[in-house]
């Protein structure tokens, strides 16, 4: 199953987004503590618990500066998955990002986790858009 977020406009540079994006150290103080636990990060991967789900974990497979991440889920993760940050420069302090993810799901389950899913992305990329992005 392949979604796609909507498209949303960031009040940063497309190379304050990237430089924060492609650096799992820096997720931690976004993750909601009450859904993730066991965090765990190194600039290119993350590997934490999803309750009820359980462990699983991201990292980086390749990085275009400043317009593409593509992520993927770690091994020992029960879920395989795919995910692109796409970045498009809109100005000098701009950018516009859209997400998208590629998850390998079973017939039902595909079924129950398309609409949240779909969510997710949507509320993401709309918290990426009003992050207050560090210089670098």
């Amino acid at each position: 199953m392949k979604l796609e977020s909507k498209i949303a406009r960031a009040g940063s540079a497309d190379e304050k987004v990237f430089n924060f994006l492609t650096d799992f150290n820096n997720f931690e103080n976004l993750i909601p503590k009450d859904k993730v636990e066991a965090w765990e990060s190194d600039k290119d991967w993350c590997r934490f618990k999803v309750n009820p789900i359980g462990n699983t974990g991201i990292k980086i497979l390749e990085k275009e500066p400043f317009t593409l991440i593509k992520l993927s889920s770690l091994e020992e993760g029960k879920f395989d998955f795919s995910f692109w940050v796409q970045i498009k420069q809109a100005g000098e302090n701009n950018c516009y990002l859209k997400l998208t993810l590629e998850v390998h799901l079973n017939a039902m389950l595909e079924m129950m986790a398309k609409k949240p899913l779909q969510e997710f992305l949507d509320k993401l990329v709309d918290q990426l858009s009003v992050y207050p992005y560090p210089e670098t």
